[in-house]
């Protein structure tokens, strides 16, 4: 006999934002943390839902509560209700000046490096009670979590297009060669491809700003690269001011890398393809007051600073 459904009337919607803060957290506790209510309060409330839904959802494990495949299937409708209930009863506009909202950003590399200042300074001035969390999103499953609406954006290298988020270009940057100030390379002309070749090469183990450093010419007739060390991008600076390695970055990482080292950076002879940022959240949210602030905010901070590069 199949099982009736209960009628959404019967159902304590508290009881579904319990459930979605332990599908976020895997814990009764820290679901518990998350909703300001005690642990047991939480298992109260999820007993509740097991009996009206007549399903275990979670399961003790040895990470923590592992849900059910029938906690699978109601975890996206359930978040996606409760968040559309909130965005209904938020305002029809946003006031920065007395805001106290959180974002949570995803950002790669690149963004870490480039834009996180620019974008916390002009935040800052116009929005301080706002609070900024940037994560690294090398560190993430991004899709996952923004469908989920724990990230609010991800900012960095993407060609995403699925339909059910929105993206914009932020900027592009092109690659350049850093080394010491007296490295032989660091006089003359733009570094060729064929020079590179003859170069101990500092490669970066922990950022991934694409680009093909070589040229833009077959595979087959560039010149092998002689890497000669792999290292995290926080190592950098130090490896190329005390060693005889070139590495290849973006123009605007390479700037902030040569601030307090003695260090420079010449232009490539032959262009690879130029690094490119984009903002991604979801679709829906489009139109969201607050998102579209600060959205609007990150996109100016980036505009100032591709003006000041021209200038």
């Amino acid at each position: 006999m199949k099982k009736s459904a209960p009628r959404l009337a019967s159902i304590d919607l508290n009881l579904l934002v319990v459930f979605d803060a332990v599908m976020r957290e895997r814990s009764t506790t820290r679901a518990g943390k998350r909703l300001s209510l005690s642990q047991p309060a939480v298992s109260h409330a999820l007993g509740r839902l097991r009996h009206m839904l007549k399903d275990e959802l979670f399961v003790r494990g040895p990470l923590g509560m592992v849900p059910t495949p029938r906690a699978e299937q109601l975890a996206a409708p359930v978040r996606a209700a409760i968040d559309g209930l909130q965005e209904a009863l938020e305002p029809d506009e946003f006031d920065p000046g007395t805001a106290t909202q959180s974002f949570n950003i995803a950002v790669d590399n690149y963004a870490a490096i480039v834009l996180v200042a620019p974008i916390v300074a002009n935040v800052g001035k116009f929005a301080p009670g706002v609070r900024l969390d940037f994560r690294p999103s090398g560190t993430l499953n991004v899709l996952d979590l923004l469908d989920r609406s724990e990230l609010h954006f991800s900012v960095g290298a993407s060609d995403l297009k699925a339909e059910r988020f929105s993206r914009t270009r932020l900027l592009q940057d092109e690659f350049v060669a850093v080394m010491r100030r007296d490295h032989p390379l660091s006089k003359g002309d733009p570094v060729s491809s064929e020079a590179l070749a003859t170069t101990r090469q500092l490669e970066i183990s922990s950022a991934q700003f694409g680009g093909e450093t070589m040229g833009t010419e077959s595979p087959s007739l560039r010149p092998k690269r002689q890497i000669g060390i792999r290292a995290p991008i926080l190592s950098a600076a130090r490896i190329l001011a005390t060693a005889d390695y070139v590495c290849v970055l973006p123009r605007r990482v390479a700037i902030e890398i040569i601030r307090s080292r003695e260090l420079t950076y010449r232009e490539l002879a032959r262009h690879p393809k130029s690094i490119e940022t984009t903002m991604v959240w979801l679709r829906r949210l489009d139109n969201q007051p607050a998102h579209a602030w600060i959205r609007n905010e990150i996109a100016k901070a980036v505009g100032g600073l591709i003006q000041g590069r021209s200038r």
